[in-house]
């Protein structure tokens, strides 16, 4: 069992799924349904200071319910420099974002996967009616497709299938 764990955490890393440093929690889903098509993907800065896309913009559709990812506590809702936000706590020291919504929810709440945060607004930049979704622990953006498993992780066996020892 432990060389299978080992196998499927070295394939994920060489497939582009979470590393093990920041593998998230099982519970997390899309925060828009049906699953939404991927506008614009994460393209992190190779400094903190400089330019980059810190998140995933997912198509959607102007008054579209937003939802949270997984569960945890609502740490933010309101505007950040003229966009309206709406960021979740969640176990394992995560913090998703979600721009812009219109939020639902107030601070201090407890949501669950699937809760409904508030309403997608138009107007992001780039795409219209995308919502930014993102993701943090700590300090450090990471790719929040990570968190639904977006690529898939497959196993090819050790050796050819037909061959004997």
């Amino acid at each position: 069992m432990r060389i299978l764990t080992v196998l499927g955490l070295c394939a994920m890393v060489l497939l582009g799924g979470p590393s093990p440093s920041t593998a998230a929690p099982d519970g997390y889903s899309w925060p828009l349904r049906p699953r939404p098509a991927l506008a614009r993907a994460f393209d992190p800065p190779e400094h903190d200071w400089l330019p980059g896309h810190r998140g995933v913009d997912l198509v959607g559709s102007p008054g579209q319910a937003v939802l949270a990812a997984g569960e945890g506590v609502v740490a933010f809702a309101g505007v950040v420099a003229g966009k309206p936000v709406v960021s979740i706590d969640h176990p394992g020291g995560l913090r998703t974002t979600y721009e812009p919504v219109r939020a639902a929810v107030a601070v201090g709440g407890r949501v669950g996967r699937g809760t409904p945060l508030g309403t997608l607004e138009s107007g992001h930049p780039g795409c219209g009616t995308c919502l930014h979704w993102g993701l943090r622990r700590g300090r450090e953006y990471l790719d929040p497709l990570g968190l639904v498993r977006a690529a898939p992780v497959r196993l090819k066996p050790l050796r050819a299938e037909g061959r004997r020892n």
